[in-house]
């Protein structure tokens, strides 16, 4: 794989995969995974031409991962996306409106690469364990929230808390990278997206798809730690030479914090997430 995956890549830009134009941008430019899309941005008379494009684009030299987002189980136009995809050097697959765990598995075996659910109906939160323990090749769970406020029938962002949390838990619980934050669709609030995507990093997501290239800088901002939370987090593991030395594994550190296992993992994330390309300082 080239790049940052789940878990590690903090923005996700969709391109339209029938405009290969905005694809180049795309690669050019700071997003840390691209995702190519064959669904909902591509009207149906131009999904043949968008599958020739990703294919095109799958033997591209590139630094980002490259994704695509197929079209959905019951749709016309899945058969001829997996057909299209076989052999190719993608990065991996993000299946639409995922609900049932057989077809999840039945699809994970033909195409044969890391797969990226998106839960986007109340069913699919429901079945949320079952679907990230559905397939070996199954590497993420995460919400589409527009799709799934449809679903519900809620205009409230707030309603949707609870389904956050839930597929959080699903992901942690079937050992998958924390889920991918849903698109932020109001392309003119770039303060309403960097708060809402700091609320999600700390509700346990790891990074968002975006739309625009101008959302990627403040996605980033928002799942990038600061100096100060890096700071704290060195001194805190350098408190463990001392505290290892006297034999004990929970303690107070110089700053007054309570020290047991639980916090020295906070803090190993922390480094983890400063670090997106999976180099870590030596500690």
């Amino acid at each position: 794989m080239t790049g940052p995956g789940p878990g590690r890549a903090r923005s996700w830009l969709y391109v339209p995969a029938h405009r290969p134009e905005l694809l180049d941008k795309a690669l050019a430019g700071p997003a840390d995974a691209v995702v190519l899309d064959l669904e909902d941005a591509v009207p149906a008379d131009a999904k043949d031409a968008a599958r020739d494009a990703v294919v095109a684009a799958a033997d591209r030299t590139r630094d980002q991962q490259l994704w695509v987002r197929v079209n959905a189980v019951g749709t016309p136009w899945l058969a001829d996306d997996v057909a299209a995809l076989a052999g190719t050097a993608l990065d991996g697959v993000r299946l639409p409106k995922a609900g049932d765990p057989d077809t999840v598995a039945v699809l994970a075996d033909r195409l044969d690469r890391p797969l990226h659910l998106l839960l986007e109906s109340a069913l699919g939160v429901e079945q949320a364990f079952a679907l990230a323990r559905a397939h070996p090749r199954v590497v993420a769970v995460s919400l589409g929230e527009a799709d799934l406020a449809a679903d519900l029938g809620v205009r409230r962002p707030d309603a949707l808390a609870w389904a956050r949390q839930r597929v959080v838990v699903a992901a942690r619980a079937a050992g998958l990278a924390a889920p991918v934050t849903s698109v932020w669709t109001d392309l003119a609030d770039a303060e309403g997206l960097e708060r809402d995507s700091r609320e999600a990093r700390d509700q346990g997501f790891f990074g968002r798809s975006v739309i625009h290239p101008r959302q990627v800088e403040p996605v980033h901002r928002a799942f990038t730690p600061t100096d100060d939370d890096l700071d704290a987090a060195r001194a805190l593991l350098d408190s463990l030479t001392d505290a290892a030395g006297r034999g004990e594994s929970a303690w107070v550190d110089e700053q007054g914090r309570f020290v047991d296992p639980a916090v020295v993992a906070g803090a190993h994330r922390v480094l983890e997430q400063a670090h997106p390309t999976g180099v870590q300082e030596d500690r």
